[in-house]
């Protein structure tokens, strides 16, 4: 897939696709989640598979809302590796046992994500240590796919230590471990206070597991500084919402909003040259990483069109 990657820029590396904006918590700081949405359709979805497919996407993620919700996840799952994509998603765990584990395996799941955000539940967050570990003593013990758990610093969480303690809890049951900023509802930063910046430091300054590799871009962040880097949503990133829309990422919808059916080669040509004004001071994690492939090559020269201060500024062409 790297090897891939580096020979072409002309596909996506990596597509965030929503099959369920419903969620069956919600997290306070989280604003990518309903609680009225229906499922989308099992047909439009494997549609809205087949076009990744055909634009040649070498990993496909489910994110949500929460994925776990959607009746027929498995039949989506399967579609994902029929297009020779890799096969993730993100899930908070909770409606996680052991027949659905199996299940997971059987259709084909690569790698899943847990987000855990603290050790008991809280008003922020019910993603809590004390609520999942059994969830996943499950996972150590019947999945047959690739494990991480992400814990979190910043947007008011009690206890900064609790990342700590979870980390050391993947660890010892043998999943990676990697840590995420809380952003801001823009997607944009906030830099951490100190006992904050602590314990990210602690925790990054452990042995590198494979995603934490990529993760250079938060030192920064932490800091309160802007990152100087060339962002690739739209081209080697893409995010497809409930609406079967192609957006920036989750946190800039509406750019470019195309439909996925719409979608071309051409467009991902483009968005590869385009330059976002809020790449500096952005915190997703996902887009950074991917964008880091290429982060050598095609210099995107922006160009400053009219419109409000934060304005996503596309060059000519």
């Amino acid at each position: 897939m790297v090897a891939r990657a580096l020979a072409s820029t002309a596909h996506p590396v990596l597509a965030q696709i929503v099959p369920a904006r419903f969620c069956n918590l919600s997290c306070s700081y989280c604003n990518e989640y309903d609680k009225v949405s229906e499922p989308v359709p099992l047909d439009e979805m494997l549609r809205r598979i087949d076009h990744l497919g055909r634009l040649g996407t070498a990993m496909i993620g489910i994110s949500g809302g929460e994925p776990l919700t959607h009746p027929q996840l498995d039949d989506i799952i399967r579609r994902m590796r029929k297009t020779g994509a890799i096969a993730g998603m993100i899930t908070n765990g909770y409606l996680l046992n052991v027949e659905r584990i199996e299940r997971l395996n059987a259709a084909g799941l690569d790698h899943m994500q847990i987000s855990i955000d603290n050790l008991e539940p809280d008003e922020i967050s019910k993603k809590s240590l004390k609520v999942l570990d059994k969830k996943l003593q499950m996972l150590a013990d019947h999945a047959e796919f690739h494990v991480n758990i992400n814990s979190v610093v910043g947007g008011g969480f009690r206890d900064p230590n609790d990342a700590l303690v979870i980390g050391r809890r993947a660890l010892e049951l043998g999943f990676e471990s990697t840590i995420g900023i809380i952003h801001d509802g823009d997607g944009q930063l906030k830099p951490l206070k100190p006992e904050e910046a602590r314990v990210y430091f602690e925790m990054t300054n452990r042995k590198k597991t494979n995603y934490a590799q990529f993760d250079m871009f938060q030192e920064a962040i932490v800091k309160g500084e802007s990152n100087d880097w060339r962002c690739r949503a739209g081209s080697r990133y893409l995010y497809i919402c409930e609406d079967g829309l192609v957006h920036y990422c989750s946190q800039q919808r509406g750019y470019p909003g195309v439909p996925l059916a719409q979608y071309t080669s051409e467009d991902v040509k483009r968005e590869f040259l385009t330059a976002k004004s809020c790449a500096p001071n952005c915190t997703i994690g996902c887009v950074h990483r991917i964008s880091h492939i290429d982060h050598w090559r095609a210099p995107q020269t922006k160009t400053v069109s009219p419109g409000s201060q934060g304005e996503l500024v596309k060059i000519q062409l």
